[in-house]
């Protein structure tokens, strides 16, 4: 792993659009508020840090064993979902590893809407997702203590509203204006009666200075391709909220591979099943994921992610009724034994 020299915001917002960067199976969808996006766009206006970003450089060859995914580019907080990724293989790619949060709501900000339901009303009505964008006021700071630039989430609608002390300017606008050229943000001002106000030139400017040309945007950059270091480093590096074990993070990228099921809610409803065979049962998503190995008589059967590749994961998927019964019945006879989740001292014996 190395320290990689900084890049612009633009520059990361091209290769997302340009889907040289993606994502992970292993990654969590997007979860941030549109109050954090404000305030993330209010560090960067002001020069803070916005913490370091770990990248994966994904080879040719290994873009080929595991699925990958496309940022969110407009959010809607009832159904947005990531999309796979439909590549070619022909060339690598960069998979983001730690900022993705970071990293989307730069994407969202700046080329796409965030929807967010309106308080009280019907989750299935489709007004209560109105599309917002990110605006900046280019005639007063914010009205928060915490704050200086007042950045929101508006309707269109809403962007329109002005008076002596509000003029909002869609964020995603600034990439129309030529960095090289700052005539152009000179034009806009004197075209909307805001070249004599200080404050609204001085914010503007600094906006594009900030997305088009500070390097802000630091990160290390992994080259291994060995998945189960990489895998490791993840867990390491993902410290916010809820840490993902290596089993969860296996299981992610494991399951990605499948098309024709929805592995996860397979796996989980399936162990669920067997536990609550006779008086109760101790078994996990491991000993089904390793129990497959094991009865598809793969060459390897270590319990490592490589071992979870496209082509063993198709062999599964197309045994998976099969290798249920095998399970299945191998605990309604150990239940017969007698055993169960207190006697049973080793799930692993079984398999």
């Amino acid at each position: 792993m190395s320290f990689q020299t900084p890049i612009t915001i633009y520059d990361a917002i091209k290769n997302i659009s340009s889907k040289k960067y993606l994502l992970p199976a292993i990654q969590r969808e997007f979860v941030w508020s549109e109050e954090q996006i404000e305030r993330l766009f209010d560090s960067i206006m002001r020069g803070y840090p916005i913490g370091s970003f770990l990248f994966w450089k994904v080879s040719k060859e290994s873009v080929k064993k595991y699925q990958f995914y496309e940022f969110i580019c407009h959010y809607h907080q009832g159904k947005s979902h990531n999309q796979k990724a439909v590549l070619m293989g022909d060339e690598e790619i960069i998979s983001v590893l730690d900022g993705q949060q970071r990293i989307t709501s730069l994407y969202i900000a700046l080329k796409g809407s965030y929807a967010s339901k309106v308080p009280y009303m019907r989750w299935n009505d489709p007004a209560a997702f109105p599309k917002k964008y990110l605006y900046l006021n280019l005639l007063k700071e914010a009205d928060d203590e915490d704050l200086n630039y007042d950045f929101r989430f508006l309707t269109e609608e809403d962007a329109k509203k002005r008076d002596e002390n509000t003029f909002w300017f869609k964020v995603g606008d600034i990439l129309n204006f030529d960095p090289q050229d700052p005539s152009q943000i000179n034009d806009y001002l004197i075209e909307n009666q805001l070249a004599t106000n200080k404050f609204a030139s001085k914010t503007l400017f600094r906006l594009s200075d900030v997305i088009f040309k500070r390097p802000i945007i630091n990160y290390y950059l992994e080259e291994d391709q060995e998945l189960d270091k990489v895998l490791n480093v993840f867990i390491r590096v993902n410290s916010g909220g809820t840490q993902l074990s290596y089993s969860d993070l296996l299981l992610s990228i494991a399951t990605a591979q499948w098309d024709e099921k929805d592995a996860r809610e397979e796996i989980i409803n399936f162990v669920d099943e067997i536990n609550s065979v006779g008086r109760g049962f101790s078994f996990n998503k491991d000993f089904v994921l390793k129990t497959c190995l094991v009865l598809c008589d793969f060459n390897d059967i270590r319990f490592k992610v490589d071992n979870f590749n496209k082509q063993n994961m198709s062999v599964i998927q197309d045994n998976w009724d099969k290798i249920k019964e095998s399970i299945r019945t191998t605990v309604e006879l150990i239940n017969t034994f007698g055993f169960d989740y207190q006697t049973l001292t080793s799930n692993n014996a079984i398999i």
